[in-house]
């Protein structure tokens, strides 16, 4: 069954400015600038003063699905850019102490002796994405950056290198997991 018209609206706080111009989303805030193209997506965006709003006319159920998730996307722009996003990720092995550099523009991995391998994994991580080693924790990294899309990409791609292969998961458990999400308190 078709809904004839479905609209949902998000208010803009203050400090952020939101350009919409045919479905390229443009956010601007305090700690920088996102960018995001909606254009694959046949959902009408507009800006009016503080508010954003986003209308489906004739939509069936999936189609109508669609407001949430744009309107989800666009406010974790806005908490990007005005709070940032943080994650931490811990190292956990048995027996080969697992061992992680960082480059020096804190932008890129390099994983050795996994599993007592010796094969180096490279991991770069996404644009905008700052990688770090935790200061008051032993065995912890820290991404930091302005785009949730980017940050948990790069977490993900952190992991998902240091998979166990031809052993029995269960038992071996090394790796490098993520053990916290965090929206950033300070601006």
């Amino acid at each position: 069954m078709k809904d004839i018209y479905k609209s949902d609206e998000l208010s803009i706080p203050e400090g952020v400015k939101v350009t919409i111009k045919s479905r390229l989303v443009t956010v601007e805030g305090p700690r920088g600038v996102l960018n995001k193209n909606l254009r694959h997506l046949n959902i009408e965006i507009s800006v009016d003063g503080n508010k954003i709003f986003f209308v489906v006319h004739h939509g069936i159920r999936k189609h109508v699905a669609c407001i949430r998730t744009v309107r989800s996307l666009i406010n974790n722009m806005i908490t990007g850019v005005t709070k940032g996003f943080q994650y931490k990720m811990r190292y956990v092995y048995a027996h080969f102490p697992i061992n992680v550099i960082i480059n020096d523009k804190n932008d890129a991995v390099e994983i050795r002796n996994f599993l007592g391998q010796k094969v180096v994994f490279h991991i770069k991580m996404r644009e905008g994405v700052t990688v770090e080693a935790s200061k008051n924790q032993k065995d912890e990294l820290v991404l930091t950056g302005n785009s949730l899309e980017n940050v948990s990409q790069s977490a993900a791609d952190i992991q998902q290198s240091c998979l166990v292969k031809n052993k029995d998961i269960r038992k071996f458990l090394d790796g490098i997991y993520v053990s916290e999400r965090n929206v950033m308190e300070s601006a």
